[in-house]
């Protein structure tokens, strides 16, 4: 396993991170209706990524596994479920990452990025993690209700009294970016160090600004859906067209089928799956590679974010790290787009 820093940091995480919002089912459903996480085989998939060296772990509060969107009554479930994991390691031995700003109360405070929502959610967080401490934490998405200012300075307390010792921004604009770090400067509060973007073959745009802005002040890219929530593996497209499997991705988000099931994509698909052929690896395997060689040609820092379902997903992923394309390869992926 090969460890980088995390952005201007000297905390050092492996090349890929474990995501945790999308788990291995049960076909069991709970009380309420909907199908439970496979607690069991999340664990060994944990376990598994941990004994190869993989010692990041992103999680987030509003995080359930096996639901999307997510109602109140099933939130905090990965959290705790990362929670058990924990029980087994050495807490020092990982780095976890969890996220704040969703909603998590039926009332008017119950979301957002104010010094009361964060300071009720950090010690929930902890509550969830059985933890003390948490390694990297996000602003999971914009809150225009609450003054930047008001966010760092609260984020930057969390630090100071060692709940938090990273910070980190997720889904907010190029713009939001900018502003953060520079009130961070100012005021001499801690900056973000890393960014969770959604960044694949098929989703680029943060390439037009966030790159940019990612290599100028030394933050890290870690990058969700590395695969499009599973439609680079291939697994949605056989010789009669599309396929949905039962408990996939695809079968309970209805966005993913409208962003990715396109005869375009198809077009890109079939065309990525030769080149693949020809280097004798996985669709998964081409996309994670080529997203780490992205990040050496634009001069930051990339994290794919994998998650796995089952331990052969894990490992087909965790081959890519080993998998170092060639330019011209890179300029034949080019030219499919």
């Amino acid at each position: 396993m090969k460890y980088v820093n995390l952005g201007e940091s000297g905390v050092k995480v492996s090349q890929v991170a474990i995501g945790t919002w999308f788990l291995p089912r049960l076909q069991e459903k709970d009380e309420l209706g909907i199908y439970k996480v496979d607690k069991e085989t999340t664990l060994k998939i944990l376990k598994r990524a941990y004994d190869e060296g993989v010692n990041f772990i992103d999680t987030a509060n509003r995080y359930h596994g096996a639901m999307a969107p997510v109602d109140l009554p099933h939130v905090g479930n990965a959290e705790r479920i990362v929670g058990e994991f924990l029980k087994t390691v050495d807490r020092e031995s990982v780095v976890i990452s969890t996220k704040v700003r969703g909603k998590m109360g039926d009332f008017v405070n119950g979301e957002g990025l104010s010094r009361k929502h964060i300071l009720w959610q950090i010690k929930e967080s902890l509550k969830r993690l059985g933890t003390s401490y948490i390694d990297v934490y996000f602003i999971h998405w914009p809150d225009p209700d609450t003054p930047k200012l008001e966010t760092l300075r609260t984020l930057n307390s969390l630090v100071n009294n060692g709940l938090v010792y990273y910070l980190g921004v997720s889904n907010h604009s190029a713009v939001d970016v900018m502003e953060f770090l520079q009130l961070s400067e100012r005021h001499n509060l801690e900056k973000f160090i890393v960014m969770q973007e959604k960044y694949n073959m098929l989703e680029r745009d943060i390439e037009k600004d966030k790159a940019i802005i990612a290599k100028r002040f030394g933050l890290a890219i870690m990058a969700y859906s590395p695969l499009a929530q599973g439609f680079l593996t291939g697994k949605y497209v056989d010789k009669n067209g599309w396929k949905i499997e039962e408990l996939s991705r695809a079968s309970i988000t209805e966005d993913l089928k409208k962003r990715y099931f396109t005869e375009a994509n198809l077009r890109i698909l079939l065309g990525l799956k030769d080149v693949a052929s020809e280097l004798g690896i996985t669709l998964s395997q081409l996309a994670i590679s080529w997203l780490l060689k992205r990040g050496e040609q634009l001069g930051i820092t990339v994290i794919p974010l994998i998650g796995a379902s089952k331990i052969e997903h894990l490992e087909d992923n965790l081959s890519a790290l080993n998998i170092n394309l060639r330019d011209d390869y890179m300029k034949r992926i080019e030219q499919i787009f």
